[in-house]
C-alpha cells in the first residue's frame, strides 16, 4: 500500500516518523500532557559525562582550549569606572573537527546511529550543526543527508548559509536546500521515513547530553588558570541547546554559584518565517527570532519533548546589536590575534559590556567561538546587508533598527549590554502552557512542572497563571 506522501499525510505520521528515527519512546516520560520526566528522559540515553568525554575523544571533538583575553580585557578597564572590568576568557570551540562546539552535540547522536545500526543520519538545519553532522558521520562510516532553509523566493541565499552547504558538502553530506517557509519540517520527516536514516535532532537528549562535556571543562580549566570557578558563563542562545548542555556540565563540575547568562542578537521586528524579512538579517542563529520562542515554549522541535530547557538554566538574558557583534568580532581579531565567525561572537559582545559591571577579580567566560570563512566574515555579511538595502554607518547600536540599518559603534564605550526582564520570558512560558493543555486551572503536578521548568516556585507559578 502507498503511503500518503501529501503535506497532510506526512505530517499525521510525524509521531511514529520520529520514534522510528529516534528509537525514543517519548510517551514513557509523559505523566500528562503538560508534565514530561526530564530527567528520566536524559538519564535513559545510558550515557554518562565520563562516556560523553571518551565518546567525543574518539573522533577528536572536545578538550578545546580555554583563553584569557588579556588585550581585551584591557580595553574593557580602560572605559570602566575604577575596579571595574572583569576578566574576559573564551573556550575556543573552533578548534573541535568541524569548528563550532556542535560537534559536541553532533558526536553523541551519530554515535548512537551507529550503535543502534542505522545507515545514515539526517538533520534540519541551515547552521554549523550540519558541518558538525556530516563531519561526525564520516568518522563513523555513516551516510549523512542535510535539509537546509536556504533561500527566499527569488532563490537568493544568504553568504553564511551557503557557506554553510559548502562545507557539508566538502565533508561528504548530501544537501537539500529549501526556501523559507513551512516545508522544512515536512521536507525534513520525508526524508526520514524514505531513507531510515537516524534523526540527529538538535534536542534530542543525545545532542543535548553532549554538550555537557563542553561545561565540565569550563568550569576544571577555570579553576587550573583562574583558581576558582567562573563567576558568569555567558551562552549564545537561539533553541536553548547551547545553554542548557553547558550549564548542565557545570553543575556537574560542582560550579554551582556560576551564573548562567543567554545572549542573544536583537532581531526585533523581524519575523523569521517571512520570505521578505529572511535576508533583511545578517544573523541566521543565536538571535530573539529563534531564542524567545524556544525559551517561552521548547517543544516547538523536530522531536515531541524537547531536551533543550534553557529557563530550567538561565538566570539572565542579555540582548546586544547586530553592529556590535561585528564590532567585536573585528576587535578580536586585532586585539587577540583571533579570527573567529560573527555568530559566536555574540555572547562575547554581551560579555565585553558585562564586564564593565563587574569587579577586576570576577570571571567571566564565553562559552565558544565558531570558524570563520569566507560566507561567515563580517565583510561578506556586510556586503549582503547593503545588497539588500540595509544602511551600514557608525554610531550608537542602541538606535539600530533590524531590517533598516546595522549601526557599528564608533566607540567601544558605546556596547550595552541590555538586560532583558527575565520573568517576562517565565510567564509567557506560563500562558503558553495553560494554552496547550486548554484547562482552566492545572493539577498541583503541573503547577510543580511550571516551577521546575522556569527555575521558581510554586508560588511564582500560580501568582501568573491567571494573570
Amino acid at each position: 500500500m502507498d503511503l500518503d506522501m501529501s503535506y497532510k499525510g506526512v505530517m499525521s505520521r510525524q509521531d511514529e516518523i520520529i520514534k522510528e528515527s529516534t528509537r525514543i519512546e517519548y510517551s514513557d516520560y509523559e505523566i500528562n500532557k503538560l508534565t514530561f520526566d526530564y530527567e528520566k528522559m536524559m538519564k535513559d540515553t545510558g550515557i554518562n559525562l565520563q562516556d560523553i568525554i571518551r565518546i567525543q575523544r574518539e573522533t577528536g571533538v572536545g578538550n578545546t582550549p580555554l583563553i584569557e583575553l588579556k588585550n581585551l580585557t584591557r580595553l574593557v578597564r580602560r572605559i570602566s569606572p575604577i575596579g571595574k572590568g572583569a576578566r574576559i576568557f573564551v573556550k575556543d570551540e573552533q578548534c573541535n573537527p568541524s569548528g563550532s562546539f556542535k560537534d559536541r552535540r553532533a558526536s553523541i547522536s551519530v554515535y548512537m546511529a551507529k550503535k543502534l545500526g542505522y545507515k545514515g543520519v539526517a538533520a534540519a538545519t541551515s547552521g554549523n550543526y550540519g558541518a558538525a553532522v556530516a563531519s561526525q558521520a564520516a568518522m563513523r562510516n555513516l551516510d549523512c543527508i542535510i535539509v537546509q532553509e536556504c533561500y527566499d523566493s527569488k532563490k537568493v541565499g544568504q553568504p553564511e548559509i551557503l557557506e554553510k552547504q559548502r562545507k557539508c558538502e566538502c565533508l561528504g553530506s548530501e544537501v537539500i536546500q529549501l526556501s523559507v517557509g513551512p516545508e522544512l519540517f515536512y521536507s525534513f520527516l520525508r526524508v526520514l521515513e524514505e531513507t531510515g536514516f537516524f534523526n540527529a535532532s538538535l534536542y534530542s537528549p543525545y545532542g543535548i547530553a553532549g554538550v555537557e562535556s563542553l561545561g565540565y571543562e569550563i568550569a576544571m580549566q577555570c579553576r587550573e588558570q583562574a583558581g576558582k570557578d567562573p563567576d558568569v558563563v555567558i551562552a549564545t542562545n537561539a533553541g536553548g541547546g547551547n545553554l542548557t548542555g553547558t550549564a548542565r556540565g557545570l553543575i556537574k563540575a560542582g560550579a554551582v554559584d556560576t551564573k548562567i547568562c543567554g545572549a542573544s542578537v536583537d532581531l526585533s521586528g523581524l519575523h523569521m518565517a517571512s520570505d521578505i524579512d529572511f535576508n533583511r538579517k545578517s544573523f541566521t542563529t543565536g538571535h530573539t527570532g529563534f531564542s524567545i520562542p524556544f525559551t517561552t515554549w521548547p517543544d516547538r522541535a523536530d522531536v515531541p519533548r524537547s531536551a533543550a530547557r534553557a529557563l530550567r538554566y538561565m538566570d539572565e538574558y542579555l540582548l546586544v546589536k547586530q553592529g556590535e557583534v561585528f564590532f567585536i568580532t573585528e576587535t578580536l581579531a586585532e586585539l587577540e590575534g583571533m579570527e573567529r565567525g560573527p555568530a559566536g561572537n555574540t555572547s562575547l559582545a554581551a560579555a565585553f559590556a558585562l564586564a564593565r559591571e563587574l569587579d577586576e577579580d570576577q570571571v567571566i567566560v564565553v562559552q565558544e567561538t565558531e570558524y570563520t570563512s569566507a560566507g561567515k566574515h563580517p565583510l561578506a555579511q556586510l556586503s549582503f546587508a547593503r545588497q539588500n538595502g540595509i544602511e551600514i554607518k557608525f554610531g550608537n547600536p542602541d538606535e539600530e533598527i533590524p531590517g533598516k540599518n546595522i549601526i557599528l559603534p564608533e566607540h567601544p564605550s558605546l556596547i550595552n549590554s541590555r538586560h532583558y526582564e527575565i520573568n517576562k520570558l517565565r510567564s509567557s512560558y506560563i500562558k503558553n502552557a495553560l494554552k496547550v493543555v486548554n484547562v482552566d486551572e492545572l493539577e498541583d503536578i503541573d503547577i510543580e512542572f511550571l516551577a521546575a521548568e522556569t527555575n521558581t516556585d510554586v508560588e511564582y507559578v500560580k501568582k501568573n497563571l491567571y494573570k
